[in-house]
């Protein structure tokens, strides 16, 4: 059976930290790290990948820590800031799954708004042949309704498909959704397990 392969995009294809913008915004790494536990948490962030609008998720900290209200702003007027570029050994790794005439999807938590930035930034998005998004379906990773729903949209068989996910949460979801599923660590290792299912790129 041919293997359809299913990339994550953010920590797999496109390297994003928000300590890109921070470290301008804090003078210590520990008053940065706070922040990013206590205020703009990753948890706050996976809200709009869920289809909560931006202005709603900088109304609601704002209400509660308004002394940060300058750095909550800048999370998402400065977002591209967060984008360090794409990850070159891994977009090497598409290109030639690509061309094997193998399928590629995406499954990405990402905002419905800001979405459109990385479709403009990175051309390599334009390669799959179907991309979905959390935040423009109101459903996220881990639930196992977008995995289910990527299966449908795409007509696609959990046996036949490869997933490929730097959060091992997520991992785990399309897991019990019967799709095999990497847990990718760097380019190295993401070879390496490639080639356990027979896929030599």
């Amino acid at each position: 059976m041919e293997k359809v392969i299913i990339f994550d995009l953010g920590g797999v294809l496109i390297d994003w930290d928000p300590r890109y913008l921070y470290t301008s915004y804090f003078e210590t790494q520990e008053a940065m790290e706070f922040f990013l536990s206590e205020v703009c948490t990753m948890e706050w962030n996976e809200e709009q990948d869920g289809g909560r609008t931006i202005a709603e998720a900088n109304a609601i900290l704002i209400e509660r820590y308004p002394e940060y209200k300058t750095e909550i702003l800048a999370f998402y007027s400065e977002w591209t800031t967060m984008l360090r570029g794409a990850i070159p050994e891994i977009v090497d790794i598409l290109q030639t799954i690509r061309k094997n005439y193998r399928q590629v999807y995406a499954l990405t938590n990402w905002s419905a708004e800001t979405f459109p930035i990385a479709i403009s930034k990175y051309p390599f998005l334009e390669w799959f042949d179907g991309i979905l998004v959390s935040g423009q379906e109101q459903l996220k990773k881990p639930d196992p309704k977008i995995y289910q729903l990527l299966l449908e949209r795409y007509a696609l068989d959990s046996n036949s498909c490869i997933f490929i996910d730097d959060n091992l949460r997520n991992v785990k979801a399309a897991e019990l959704e019967g799709i095999t599923s990497i847990h990718y660590k760097n380019p190295v290792q993401l070879k390496d397990q490639l080639s356990i299912h027979g896929i030599n790129v």
